[in-house]
């Protein structure tokens, strides 16, 4: 899922060198087809997050939340018990990720579309519960802390001449490692275990947000002007998605404050 079709390991700075006298047109060309590339991407990442915020804003606040999820009261603050229905709601992502590692390959543009705003959806309806765990005022001030945060490590990772390929793998392997801590602590309810969890949770999503958005960019060589651009619109903005709102989670769980 995290890569599209690059053929290869060979990179290309785009902007490195000027254009030969007679590529000057080809090279505007090529640089405005990137920006409109990059801003497809932003579009349709934009609207995922924002559709998944007002899902989980709405969710919460109808009477099937309730069916799904029982608010408690616990010696940490409020949490909430899930019901059969609460757990597949919290598990339906998994269906939506399963696809795009299994069945996306094949799919055309108006699949991945609708896979796309229904993974956003299944997000929003899974996340709703962090309404009744954490104030509103700490989900607001996370939510633009992190865009902000978001914003200058794509601008940094699409402006840098640095090269950040480099960081794939050591970035994937953190997140192999977050997931089994995540899973450890579901057994040991350590606390402070869950502390260093979302600190490095942030990190490695922060560097993954400046990492493909640099992968993004180098990508569009390949895809430009084929039947595989809008397809590679998608994927990029689902990869940016996930940056986005597992940085927010990691996030809203140091800065957050319970109910």
């Amino acid at each position: 899922m995290a890569d599209w079709k690059e053929p290869g390991q060979r990179r290309s700075e785009f902007g490195a060198a000027a254009p030969a006298q007679g590529d000057v047109a080809t090279g505007t060309t090529f640089d405005e087809g990137l920006r409109q590339h990059m801003l497809s991407i932003y579009n349709y990442m934009t609207s995922g997050v924002l559709l998944t915020g007002i899902v989980a804003a709405l969710f919460v606040r109808s009477p099937f939340f309730e069916s799904a999820f029982q608010v408690v009261q616990t010696p940490y603050g409020t949490a909430y018990e899930a019901s059969m229905l609460g757990w597949i709601i919290k598990l339906s992502p998994l269906a939506f990720i399963a696809f795009w590692w299994f069945g996306a390959k094949n799919a055309g543009k108006t699949a991945l579309q609708a896979m796309f705003w229904g993974f956003a959806t299944a997000m929003g309806l899974s996340l709703s519960t962090i309404f009744v765990m954490y104030t509103g005022e700490s989900i607001a001030a996370t939510f633009f802390a992190t865009s902000a945060a978001f914003a200058g490590l794509s601008l940094w990772g699409y402006t840098t001449k640095k090269d950040l390929s480099g960081w794939g793998s050591f970035l994937i392997m953190g997140v192999v490692g977050l997931l089994v801590a995540l899973l450890l602590n579901m057994f040991i309810g350590s606390e402070p275990l869950a502390y260093a969890i979302s600190i490095l949770g942030v990190l490695i999503f922060a560097g993954l947000t400046a990492y493909d958005t640099q992968r993004l960019k180098e990508q569009y060589q390949y895809v430009r002007g084929t039947e595989d651009a809008p397809r590679a619109v998608i994927f990029g903005a689902l990869n940016l998605y996930l940056d986005f709102v597992n940085m927010f989670i990691f996030l809203l769980q140091l800065l957050g404050s319970r109910e």
